[in-house]
């Protein structure tokens, strides 16, 4: 069963090819772990750390929130997508 269009989002690294398609606390907390290793930034450190801990369904979906925002900021949210008539877009 897939996930209502509002509760998923798409992200990307730059220069990757593919996207992410983060749908649950679990798939954000492996994309945060990830991109900590790659850009080894403090203050995702802190964001990391906060998804984390995160022990209910509301703090769940403030942290969420916080890594789709941290995204946005850097220009890492899909917010279009990247398939157009079964083609990948580039």
């Amino acid at each position: 069963m897939s996930a209502p269009p509002a509760d998923y989002f798409d992200a990307s690294f730059p220069g990757a090819t593919q996207v992410v398609r983060v749908t649950n606390l679990h798939e954000a907390k492996v994309f945060a772990r990830r991109w900590v290793i790659r850009d080894k930034d403090p203050a995702l450190k802190a964001l990391l750390r906060h998804i984390e801990k995160v022990n209910s369904a509301a703090t769940a979906d403030s942290a969420i929130r916080q890594l789709k925002q941290a995204l946005a900021c850097r220009g890492l949210l899909v917010t279009a997508s990247p398939m157009a008539n079964g083609v990948l877009r580039e």
